[in-house]
């Protein structure tokens, strides 16, 4: 008997539901748009600590085996590592496993990588970010090879080779899906967006002095931003010390859907991110036709309505430029595809040099 193609997936965390849209969007729309793209290909997705309780169940279409990991190191990590061991090992017994993708540089790799070389299957690990970043012991106990990983961006690409003397073979952008996004709408009525989470890397604290320096030039000025975070009290005295509570809201958590309607009324998308390997964040808002400006840029090439800022100074002359033109662009850009991401990522499971 013929038994389909299967293809394993290590993820530190997956969505514990089909309505949990918050956990790791950018790595669900892709495992999504994979199943959609490749409807005979068999998914099955072991995920490492979250959802925190051990489960098995089915994700739109994908068979998931959730380990309940919390997080925890020392020995319970080893001993939830021995217990994946022995899932990958009952899978390949049962499945025709075609190979195995590990999102990050990290345990999953470590597992993954290792697993793979014992059985003689393919593997691939996808740097997401900042498992690119100098310190990450897993570099040195996976010893990958440059053949086996997948930059998330030429920034990603750049920063591996650049940190541990590896130059990832492959770089493979995110994309984003069109049919997630509702028919758009007439008014902007929103001029500055933020979107992530409220932790110190994201400098969400940029976006509330951006606004403070051009709500004199805009009178009506309206800014949100929507994420959680531990920086949320902060930037919330910030806001208050500065005067800004009518021109600035902050939403909280919003399931992934509603996000993104907020970029199809937004102007302008503000990413003050120090470090990004390449956040689909900047993708959606592009496709919600809101000009972006960040201060990194995580591909060698240009892409429309996407704005590099210097400094933060620099992006408040940008936004301030964006805000004043008239013809300002709002058409849809869609530089990357997740379909597209979906058949790259799949060409290298037919037939790659691996090891």
């Amino acid at each position: 008997m013929n038994r389909p193609d299967t293809l394993i997936i290590l993820s530190p965390g997956f969505p514990k539901d089909e309505a949990d849209s918050t956990c790791v969007p950018p790595q669900q729309v892709f495992v999504k748009n994979l199943k959609k793209t490749f409807p005979g290909l068999k998914i099955v997705a072991l995920a490492f600590e979250y959802p925190y309780k051990a489960a098995e169940y089915q994700w739109n279409g994908v068979k998931v085996f959730a380990f309940g990991g919390s997080n925890k190191g020392g020995i319970k990590r080893i001993l939830n590592w021995r217990k994946i061991r022995g899932k990958l090992r009952e899978l390949h017994d049962g499945q025709h496993i075609i190979g195995i993708l590990s999102f990050w540089l990290g345990d999953c790799a470590l597992v993954g990588s290792r697993f793979a070389r014992r059985q003689n299957l393919r593997h691939f690990c996808w740097i997401l970010g900042q498992d690119a970043k100098k310190g990450n012991r897993y570099f040195k106990l996976v010893k990958p090879r440059a053949s086996s990983l997948i930059a998330l961006s030429d920034f990603v690409a750049a920063q591996v080779n650049k940190n541990y003397s590896i130059e990832p073979l492959h770089t493979i952008p995110p994309g984003i899906d069109p049919e997630m996004f509702d028919a758009p709408t007439v008014e902007r009525d929103i001029d500055i967006l933020g979107v992530g989470s409220l932790i110190p890397l994201k400098q969400f604290y940029m976006l509330v002095e951006l606004a403070n320096s051009v709500k004199n030039e805009f009178p009506n000025l309206k800014c949100v931003i929507c994420g959680d975070g531990p920086e949320k009290k902060s930037l919330l005295t910030m806001i208050k010390d500065l005067g800004l509570e009518s021109h600035i809201t902050l939403t909280g958590e919003l399931p992934h859907r509603e996000v993104l309607k907020l970029m199809q009324r937004s102007k302008i998308l503000v990413h003050p991110s120090a470090y990004e390997g390449f956040g689909v964040v900047i993708l959606e808002a592009l496709y919600g036709g809101a000009q972006v400006v960040s201060l990194v840029k995580p591909m060698d090439a240009n892409i429309q309505n996407w704005h590099i800022a210097r400094s933060q100074s620099d992006m408040v002359d940008v936004v301030k430029a964006i805000l004043n033109n008239p013809v300002t662009s709002h058409a849809p850009v869609a530089p990357y595809l997740i379909k597209d991401t979906a058949i790259a990522i799949m060409k290298l499971f037919n037939g790659a040099d691996f090891q």
